[in-house]
C-alpha cells in the first residue's frame, strides 16, 4: 500500500515538473511537443517514463524533487557534453575501435552465457561434491564457529524442571523422546541440531543478553544452563568447531558446487572454441598467409 502511494506521489511530482516545463516550452515556441518528454535536446529526449524508472519511489517529497531536478540536470548536461565532444573529438577512429571492441566481447559473452545456459547442466552429483570436499577439506575455512546439539526454553513455571535438568544432558533415545513430548506441551523454544550445524551466533541471539560470559569456554563446557524472570534455558552442545577450523562438507556444499560448475563450463567453452576452430580450418575458412 505505501508503495503504491509512494509511486502515485512520485507520478505526480512528474506530472507537475512536466506541466511546469510545458508552460516554460509554449512561451518559446509554438510547435507540439509529446506531452510524454519532460526536455529535449536535439533529437534526443527524456520522457516521463525514463525518469520513473530511474527515481526511487521511496524518497519524501522533498527528496523526490531534489533526485528530480538533479537526474534532470545531469541528463542535460550529458547530452550537451557529448554532442560538442562528438563534433570535436580529434581521434575519432581510436574510439571506434574501442566500441566495436566493447561490442565484440558483449556480444561473444552473452553468446556464451546462451551456450551454457542451453546446453551445460548444472547439476553435479554428491558423490562428487564429497569427493572433492575429502581431497581439498583444508581449502574451506570457517569464518564462524559452529555447534551440534540440542537448545531447550522452558517457562519458570513449567512443571518438572529438574527432569529436564537430567534429560537434555542425555543422548539416549528415552530422554530425547521425553524432551519431544515436554516440548510439545510446555517449551517455549526447542531446537534439535546434533545431526547438522548451527551457528554459535543464532544460538546466542536466544540466550538472556546478561548471562552470555558463560559462552567464552564453550568449546569446554558442554553443558549450558541459565535462568531469568521468565524462562529456565537449557544448552548441550555434542560437538564445536572453531573460526578458522575446516569448513564440515554441508557448509562448503554450495562453494564446491559453484567451483566445479565454474570449471565445467571452462571446459565447455574451451571444447566449442575447438570446434569452431577445427571446422573452420577443415573447411577453408580460416586461410594462413606467410
Amino acid at each position: 500500500m505505501r508503495k503504491n502511494l509512494n509511486n502515485t506521489r512520485l507520478s505526480l511530482l512528474i506530472y507537475t515538473l512536466i506541466v511546469v516545463s510545458f508552460l516554460l516550452v509554449s512561451c518559446k515556441q509554438e510547435t507540439t511537443v509529446n506531452k510524454n518528454v519532460i526536455v529535449q535536446i536535439g533529437d534526443k529526449v527524456l520522457t516521463r517514463e525514463e525518469l520513473e524508472e530511474n527515481i526511487t519511489s521511496f524518497l519524501s517529497p522533498e527528496d523526490s524533487i531534489l533526485a528530480v531536478e538533479h537526474y534532470i540536470r545531469v541528463w542535460i548536461n550529458d547530452n550537451l557534453l557529448y554532442d560538442i565532444a562528438r563534433k570535436n573529438i580529434i581521434n575519432k577512429e581510436y574510439i571506434n575501435q574501442l566500441v566495436e571492441s566493447y561490442r565484440k566481447s558483449l556480444v561473444i559473452y552473452q553468446y556464451q552465457e546462451q551456450l551454457v545456459n542451453e546446453k551445460l547442466s548444472k547439476e553435479i552429483d554428491n558423490e562428487v561434491l564429497l569427493e572433492y570436499h575429502k581431497n581439498n577439506s583444508d581449502k574451506f575455512k570457517l569464518d564462524r564457529p559452529l555447534v551440534k546439539g540440542l537448545f531447550l526454553r522452558v517457562p519458570v513455571d513449567a512443571p518438572q524442571i529438574e527432569k529436564i535438568k537430567t534429560w537434555y544432558k542425555s543422548i539416549s533415545a528415552t530422554s530425547l523422546a521425553n524432551i519431544e513430548k515436554y516440548s510439545l506441551q510446555y517449551s517455549a523454544g526447542y531446537d534439535y541440531f546434533f545431526d547438522n550445524w548451527v551457528d554459535l551466533s543464532e544460538l546466542m541471539n536466544k540466550w538472556p543478553i546478561n548471562y552470555k560470559t558463560e559462552w567464552d569456554n564453550i568449546k569446554y563446557n558442554k553443558f549450558i544452563e541459565q535462568k531469568d524472570d521468565k524462562y529456565y534455558y537449557f544448552l548441550h552442545i555434542t560437538d564445536y568447531l572453531s573460526q578458522g577450523d575446516n569448513a564440515p562438507f554441508e557448509y562448503a556444499k554450495s562453494t564446491i558446487k559453484e567451483i566445479l560448475v565454474n570449471q565445467k563450463k571452462i571446459e565447455f567453452l574451451r571444447k566449442i572454441e575447438e570446434d569452431l576452430y577445427s571446422k573452420a580450418l577443415n573447411s577453408g575458412q580460416i586461410i594462413f598467409y606467410n
